[in-house]
């Protein structure tokens, strides 16, 4: 799975003044600093992915977090 697939999954429709009219504001979850342990080969893919592998690796855990539930 690339970064731009992983990305594609949480990409956002346009969003129309329809959209607009029924939004409401949500207070975003907020990040808990950790320490993980990971395979060595698993770190070196997601760091030669580029800036933001962090992120990435979080939007992967998010996707089975979110499809397990």
């Amino acid at each position: 799975m690339g970064k731009s697939e992983i990305y594609s999954i949480f990409a956002r429709p346009e969003l129309d003044a329809s959209f607009w009219e029924k939004a409401q504001l949500v207070k975003p979850l907020t990040k808990q600093a950790i320490s993980l342990r990971v395979d060595r080969d698993v770190l070196d893919w997601f760091k030669s992915q580029g800036k933001g592998y962090q992120s990435l690796m979080n939007a992967v855990l998010r996707r089975n977090y979110d499809e397990s539930s």
